[in-house]
């Protein structure tokens, strides 16, 4: 049992090491902050959680040793990740950081400029109320 635990967490130790390695790669090469901030967030969601989820199993599997630390942090990282990147790019966008010239479309454009703070609503069925 004890070789199955290691061969599992030194796999997702890897898997994350590579993912990590990869975003930390388009972080460098990407255009835009938001396409940046992508990269930067998928390293986190899945490179940092594939660590640690192979720390939890080397852990569980050959020292007998649940960490509920270790799970507290895999829940947290789950949980801010994507809200964080998600913060950063909607700053950027409302302080007027201009998308990269490849970039296809822009999708807030149509409810206002973003430098008001205020989205507008854009017609019949929208969940934003006009003002």
């Amino acid at each position: 049992m004890s070789l199955i635990g290691e061969i599992l967490a030194v796999s997702f130790i890897i898997i994350g090491a590579v993912v990590c390695f990869l975003s930390a790669i388009g972080a460098l090469r990407f255009p835009d902050v938001y396409t940046r901030s992508h990269a930067a967030s998928k390293s986190v969601a899945l490179g940092v959680l594939c660590v640690l989820s192979g720390a939890f199993f080397y852990f569980a599997f050959v020292d007998g040793f649940v960490s509920i630390r270790l799970l507290l942090g895999i829940f947290f990282i789950f949980l801010t990740a994507p809200v964080g990147a998600h913060v950063v790019c909607r700053a950027a966008y409302r302080s007027g950081v201009k998308l990269s010239e490849t970039s296809c479309q822009d999708d807030l454009r149509s409810h206002g400029d973003g430098s008001s703070g205020r989205l507008q609503p854009r017609g019949r069925g929208s969940l934003l109320k006009p003002q």
